[in-house]
């Protein structure tokens, strides 16, 4: 069985930042995953579940409101392993042209008074948020992506080859 592209990249490599996970045709459209990584897979702990569902919040809000991208905006979500986000667009833009965007979405949470939508009406699970340990999160992220904004290898994915033997023997080559 062939690997989904997100577990095809090489975890033990990939640090945080903004990199196309993959590209799709949906009714004629092209519509691009994005993964936003926002802490290093295996060597830094994972995001705190609650402070990464106020982030999920704080940040589709914003991205959901901001008026020269709400249009283009289909889901942000996080990861099951805790390590960041996907975002998904329309249209096909490369990591850097949607730098901008992600680095106000993280900065705007510095100013967050409240979780949009944190009661039991709007959310699933209301009373699993932690909007202090958001803002560290938010701003540490933002603070590594302004000092890395002509870094290459925050936009540029460490893939992992599958190499296949005569016999059909499958190893991971990085």
């Amino acid at each position: 069985m062939d690997l989904i592209p997100s577990f095809s990249v090489d975890h033990t490599k990939i640090i945080p930042g903004i990199f196309t996970s993959r590209v799709d045709v949906v009714a004629g459209e092209k519509v691009t995953t994005y993964d936003i990584r926002v802490t290093r897979p295996n060597a830094e702990p994972a995001v705190d579940v609650a402070a990464m569902h106020s982030l999920e919040h704080l940040i589709a809000t914003y991205l959901r409101n901001d008026p020269d991208w709400k249009d283009e905006v289909i889901y942000w979500g996080p990861m099951g392993c805790l390590t960041g986000f996907y975002l998904i667009l329309k249209g096909n833009r490369a990591p850097r042209e949607i730098f901008d965007l992600l680095l106000r979405s993280f900065e705007s949470v510095k100013d967050a008074e409240d979780v949009p939508g944190a009661s039991p009406v709007n959310c699933g699970n209301y009373l699993m948020h932690n909007l202090p340990m958001a803002k560290w999160y938010a701003a540490r992220f933002a603070e590594y992506l302004s000092s890395n904004r002509e870094n290459d290898l925050i936009f540029e994915y460490p893939k992992t080859e599958r190499l296949i033997t005569e016999g059909g023997q499958q190893f991971f080559d990085s």
